[in-house]
Parts: structure tokens; C-alpha cells; sequence
């Protein structure tokens, strides 16, 4: 786990040996591609550029090809073999976790933590001149990213060993144990505060860190530690596998008072929430319309007028440097557009999103079950593509199948000179246009995929950033405090400014009711922004959300009597349309939920390295 690690390049050397000869200089050449440390930290733009190489222990953010969403009841993962279906179906183990990307590896993480304990030690005490507190910044930064780090690794692992040094040659020990729960959450807490106190007044440019940041970060961690999953006492009523775990401190509190831990938590959010330079639209007196509740959310999701307000720290993407993170449109947009459809929302999430009057849609309403897209949350129109969405213009090879640009993810019927017959949409595996990545759910992600028509392709990169921390998170987690504590009234005034804002009515509920209202607000808010993995473990409701099978849509038009149609557009006016919910084909993906998948195993061979380390429940 913790290593010392020096890179030499052969190459490099054989051709300085065959150069150089026998010159007694040779032991003094210097690689042409690296800088001496004593060099490094005497010079401030290379220590700032050292720390700026630790940003990128953030990878993509959450915009990777395959997205923690579908570890969830979010989406479903269209390709095969890429190991998220090990995680899904609970068969993760210490030899194959499944799916876990950079920002999740044990050992990534703790390289990561090594490059920000290295350079905390070297600006300790600055060796170049110190102008303008540069020391002080880098330290700021290097803190909040050394817990965001170790965050990244607790809530995923649990409790783990803390490193806050550098190991060098010649250790008696290089191995050391897990710490508690408690402990790490503390270390974080830690970190943040100085932070914060570090970066405060400091002018950051965009994509660094700083001092909203730092509390964002609090907020988030303490509201974990206030959460079921992390208290011991609750975590063993709700699991046989948490019950029955001997070491129950790695995984949570076992001591103090967790209704202090929910003022510890709303304080933190609260202190975040009077960083009145951020926010977006959360000060209207009654609900927006909905068009403008679509506006004001697609307006945060892609970070543009005046939505950016709401994003405190993002990874950002420019077409200068084509990174995976500027293809979410290829990654998860619909096939008849040459896209790869990867991570497809389910029916499961759609059904969550209300109806516009804020009651519950329902496939056993025969209404509501008709017009299944009509007069729904304005933040699903600006989330998911559905049979009959408005979208870009097709690419020229499509656009005379599709002129008006609707999402067809279903079968229709059509008349020709033989008479009717049946065909599949263009956004289906059975499309005309590719028949081999198309969505099996029968919906698209929408959100965070640039609407501009030039973007439409392969071969286009978008340039929205990813948002690590929004201020409306901050927001939830001081009305989820305010809920757990039995200050209903607060929570529910800042929860309304949400639904205001997005075009939905109040919420009223008090109690229990509120939580679930809650709950599901979050859902739908924050979708695809990785919570909701965190969220359904801490709240310890995975197996009735995370376990639950995937499904999709079934859509078939028919052509009402008297109705001839020669090309297909959605048209209710010459269509019936059906619509009919199935689950996902087990052998695709059979989801099922086993309590060991609270938190991750550790890895067999960092197992072996370190004799100290303790194996999570249900993997030993």
C-alpha cells in the first residue's frame, strides 16, 4: 500500500552510457525529463505545477464511459464485460471488486495522498520567495485534496489507514492498520477547516479549489457520519453482516451522540449555504413555470447562464485537450445519432419523477399511463430522452428518415404501397441506422449532454464540466440535518426554494412523509451526479433501491382506423400509443443486493502487503 516509488528510464541510460563513455561527468547528467526536488520546491511555478499535477488524481470527475449511475436504480450499463455487473449482482469479491475506476482505487488514491504529503512537507517551510502567500494557497489546496482523497476512500472502503508523511527507504515497517471510522472522519473534518482558513480571501482560478470548496467537502463528510449507514448501533439492526462484524469502528461510530452529529452536519451545510456569492434562482415566492423550471435546471446541469452560480468546484473540459470527459454525448446519446447509448436511464428512475401538481405518477392510473411524458417534473424534460422527446437534428446519413427530430425508441406503424406494415424506431437495437448500441431501456440520458445541434457526433467534443460540488447538495444536506433533527418547517423552506426554482409546487409533509418527499427530491435533483450510490447505502435503503431489478420501456404506435402515414413522427393525432414497463432480461443483468456491497472489499493483494489490514464483512 504505501510505497516509494523512483522511475528510471532504461532507455535514457543506455543511451547516456554509449554517448557519455567513460566522462567522469556522466554521474552528475541530469534526465532532460524530470527536476531535481531541490530544484522543484526552491522554485515556486514548479511547486505550484507540482501541485497542479495532483488535480488530476480528480480523473474525469464523474464523466467516465462507464458512470456510477449504473451501479444504481438510475441507469443501466449497455455494454458488456466491463465489470459492472460483478457489482450489481453483489458477486464483487477481494480478488475482483468489479468496475472500480481511478478515483475509487485503493492504490490510486494512496499515490495521490503520497504526492500531497510530499509536497505539504516541502512547503512547510517555503524555499522561495513567498509573494503574495503562494505557500499558504498551495498548502490550502493540497489539504482540501488530500480529503477529498481520503473521502473518496472511506466511503467506499470504510475506515482506513491514515498516512499524513512520506515513507522513505529504509522503514522498520511500511505496514500499517485501519483506523476507525471516527478517526478518518475527523482527519477529513480536519483538513477541510484548515483548508478553508488557508484558502479564505485567496482569488483562485477556475477548476482550483477553494474555500467553499473546503466546506462543501465538510458538509458532505458530516453528513455521511450523522447517517444510518455510519452509525453502529442502527447499521447492526438493519444488516446481519454489519451485526455480525468483529471490528464494527472501521465501519462506523460506536460511540457519542448522533444527534450531534446532525448538528455538526447542518452547521457545516449551513455554513456553505452563506457563501451568498453562489446559488441560482433559489429566492422565488412561487413555483416557476415549466418551461423556465426546465430552463433554470438545464441551466445548472450544463453550467451556463447564470446556472454556473450553483456549481462551487468542477473538472472543466476544453475542445484544446479531447478527454473522455468532453464525450458524454457519444458515451451515453441515442445510437440514431451514432452514439454508443452506455449508460441508459431505467423505467425505475422515470417513474420517480412527480407529476407536475406534485402527486405521484402512476402506470395504474389509466391517464396517467396513456400520457406517461405529460405534465411531469420540469426537470425530467431536461434529464431524459423518451419515445417522442424533441432532440438535435439527425446527422445528414439520417436526416431524411427523421426530418422533425424526435427520439423514436419505439415500434411503429406505417403505410406503404403493399399497406401497413411495422418498423423500429431509429434509437432502438433494431434501428436502421445501428443496430448494435442502442438502449435497451427504452430512454436516453439527457442531461449533461450538450444541446448544441453542431455537437452531434463522433467526432465533436462538448465542454461542460463535471460539478464535484454543487451548492443545492449543500442545500439538501442542510434540510436533511433540519429533518432529522424535527425541524420541519426550515427543511421545508429551503427544499421549496429547489422545487420553486424547477417549476414544482410545495412541498407540505411533516415527519416520516417528509424524509421520503426528501428523498425523492434528491433523487430526481441530483441525478447522475453520483450521489444517489452514496446516498441509498448511507441511508440503508440499497435493497429495496439498489437491489431492485433494472427495467424499461416497451412503446408501440398504431395507426389509429382511417390514418396513413408513409414516414414516421411522433403524433398522437394519428397514433395509439402503448406503453409497457418489462425487466431487464437476467441474462443482461440480473441485479441483487448482498449486504457486504455497503462498502467495497479491499483488494487481495493490498491484503497481502499489509498483514494489519482488516477485510470488510462479508468478504473474508
Amino acid at each position: 500500500m504505501l510505497r516509494n516509488i523512483k522511475t528510471i528510464s532504461l532507455a535514457l541510460l543506455m543511451a547516456s552510457v554509449a554517448v557519455t563513455g567513460c566522462n567522469d561527468d556522466f554521474v552528475n547528467t541530469q534526465p532532460l525529463d524530470q527536476v531535481p526536488a531541490t530544484t522543484a520546491w526552491a522554485d515556486a511555478g514548479l511547486a505550484e505545477a507540482f501541485v497542479t499535477e495532483i488535480y488530476n488524481g480528480l480523473g474525469q470527475g464523474g464523466f467516465n464511459e462507464q458512470q456510477l449511475a449504473s451501479l444504481t436504480d438510475e441507469t443501466l450499463f449497455t455494454h458488456p464485460g466491463r465489470g459492472i455487473t460483478t457489482i450489481t449482482e453483489s458477486r464483487s469479491n477481494s480478488a475482483d471488486a468489479g468496475w472500480i475506476n481511478e478515483t475509487i482505487n485503493w492504490n490510486n488514491m494512496y499515490l495521490r495522498i503520497r504526492a500531497c504529503n510530499l509536497a505539504l512537507e516541502n512547503l512547510a517551510t517555503p524555499k522561495f520567495a513567498n509573494t503574495n502567500k503562494i505557500a499558504e494557497r498551495l498548502t490550502g489546496e493540497i489539504k482540501f485534496l488530500r480529503a477529498y482523497f481520503y473521502h473518496q476512500l472511506v466511503r467506499y472502503y470504510g475506515g482506513v489507514p491514515l498516512v499524513d508523511k512520506t515513507y522513505g527507504l529504509g522503514a522498520a515497517d511500511y505496514s500499517t492498520p485501519r483506523n476507525t471510522m471516527e478517526e478518518c472522519i475527523n482527519f477529513i473534518v480536519k483538513d477541510c477547516d484548515e483548508a478553508a482558513a488557508l484558502l479564505k480571501g485567496q482569488s483562485m482560478a477556475k477548476g482550483r479549489a477553494n474555500e467553499t470548496a473546503a466546506l462543501a467537502l465538510k458538509a458532505r463528510i458530516l453528513t455521511y457520519a450523522a447517517s444510518d449507514l455510519y452509525d453502529v448501533a442502527t447499521a447492526k439492526q438493519k444488516s446481519t453482516a454489519h451485526a455480525a462484524f468483529a471490528k464494527p469502528e472501521l465501519l462506523g461510530y460506536v460511540s457519542g451522540n448522533r444527534a450531534e452529529r446532525w448538528e455538526k452536519a447542518k452547521a457545516a451545510a449551513k455554513a456553505v449555504l452563506d457563501m451568498t456569492s453562489y446559488g441560482s434562482q433559489l429566492n422565488l415566492a412561487a413555483p416557476a413555470t415549466k418551461d423556465e423550471g426546465t430552463a433554470n435546471y438545464m441551466n445548472i446541469a450544463l453550467s451556463r447562464n447564470g446556472g454556473e452560480k450553483d456549481v462551487i468546484f468542477a473538472r472543466s473540459f476544453i475542445n484544446g485537450k479531447q478527454e473522455p470527459g468532453g464525450q458524454q454525448g457519444l458515451f451515453n446519446g441515442p445510437n440514431g445519432y451514432h452514439n454508443w447509448a452506455g449508460n441508459t436511464p431505467v423505467s425505475l428512475l422515470v417513474d420517480d419523477y412527480e407529476m407536475m401538481d406534485g402527486s405521484k405518477f402512476s402506470w395504474s392510473d389509466p391517464a396517467k399511463a396513456a400520457a406517461p411524458y405529460v405534465n411531469r417534473d420540469p426537470r425530467f424534460y431536461g434529464s431524459i430522452l423518451y419515445d417522442g422527446a424533441p432532440w438535435k437534428p439527425r446527422t445528414a446519413d439520417v436526416a431524411s428518415k427523421d426530418p422533425v427530430n424526435q427520439i423514436q425508441t419505439g415500434q411503429y406503424e406505417i403505410t406503404d404501397g403493399s399497406g401497413k406494415k411495422t418498423i423500429a424506431g431509429l434509437d432502438t437495437r433494431k434501428s436502421s441506422v445501428e443496430d448494435w448500441n442502442g438502449s435497451y431501456t427504452g430512454y436516453y440520458m439527457r442531461k449533461f449532454i450538450d444541446p448544441n445541434p453542431a455537437i452531434v457526433d463522433q467526432n465533436t467534443y462538448q465542454q461542460i464540466p463535471w460539478p464535484f460540488f454543487r451548492y443545492t447538495e449543500a442545500l439538501f444536506n442542510y434540510a436533511e440535518a433540519c429533518i432529522e433533527l424535527g425541524q420541519d418547517a426550515e427543511a421545508r423552506t429551503w427544499l421549496n426554494k429547489v422545487r420553486f426554482r424547477a417549476g414544482m409546487p410545495a412541498i407540505t409533509e411533516s415527519g416520516d412523509a417528509l424524509r421520503q418527499r426528501y428523498r425523492n427530491e434528491r433523487r430526481v435533483e441530483m441525478v447522475f451526479e453520483e450521489q444517489r450510490y452514496h446516498d441509498a447505502r448511507r441511508w440503508m435503503i440499497a435493497p429495496t433501491t439498489l437491489g431492485r431489478k433494472a427495467n424499461g420501456i416497451n412503446v408501440v404506435g398504431t395507426l389509429k382506423p382511417g390514418k396513413s402515414v408513409t414516414l414516421y413522427k411522433y403524433d398522437p393525432a394519428s397514433y395509439d400509443y402503448k406503453y409497457n414497463v418489462f425487466e431487464i432480461d437476467p441474462g443482461k443483468e440480473n441485479r441483487t443486493w448482498l449486504d457486504k456491497m455497503y462498502f467495497l472489499p479491499i483488494a487481495r493483494d493490498e491484503m497481502n502487503r499489509n498483514n494489519k489490514l482488516v477485510q470488510n464483512p462479508g468478504y473474508e
